[in-house]
């Protein structure tokens, strides 16, 4: 007998579908380029911009052989997966985002080898305000920096690292530009 709730096995189900699907580039980047478009799209138009992209060669420049070489792996290996996870919508030759994946926007968060996570930062940034505050009250720091102007440094200090993570996190959503940040970076 299992001790597990049912809810707690299909919730597991369900987000084990949603890694697989995000667990390969080609689909992610279908998922991008569908997302893009902004309604229905065609499977030709998607694989033709995904290969663009893998390629890294505007659309015009792309020979049939690499268009048919993405065309048909997307149609034989990465539809099924993405259908599975409740990201796409394909009726015929129609490819179209599920709300899901509209509103996807990267929640497993991605950060570049060279950069430490935000949380991370933040918790990082608590510990040297709460030091900082707590020597300047202790009088450790000159009589210049008092505990107010240690507790406003710290503020800007926020401020300015909150308006740097909504930019950086506005760039990586689904759709959300021309390229998939995972070119671009």
């Amino acid at each position: 007998m299992s001790l597990r709730p049912v809810a707690t096995l299909d919730a597991r189900k369900e987000k084990d579908a949603l890694f697989t699907a995000l667990g390969n580039h080609r689909r992610r980047y279908v998922l991008y380029a569908c997302n893009q478009a902004g309604g229905a799209t065609t499977l030709s138009d998607v694989a033709e911009q995904v290969a663009a992209w893998e390629y890294d060669k505007p659309i015009e420049e792309l020979t049939s052989t690499e268009r048919k070489r993405v065309y048909t792996s997307i149609q034989q290996h990465h539809l099924s997966k993405l259908e599975d996870a409740d990201l796409l919508d394909r009726v015929g030759n129609e490819l179209v985002a599920t709300e899901r994946a509209k509103n996807l926007d990267i929640y497993l968060e991605v950060v570049p080898s060279k950069t430490i996570p935000w949380p991370l930062y933040y918790l990082g940034l608590a510990m040297v305000g709460a030091a900082s505050i707590t020597f300047a009250h202790i009088g450790w720091f000159p009589e210049a920096l008092s505990v107010t102007v240690v507790g406003i440094l710290f503020a800007i200090a926020i401020s300015l690292s909150a308006v740097v993570h909504r930019y950086d996190s506005q760039r990586l959503h689904f759709g959300s530009t021309e390229i998939p940040p995972e070119i671009g970076d």
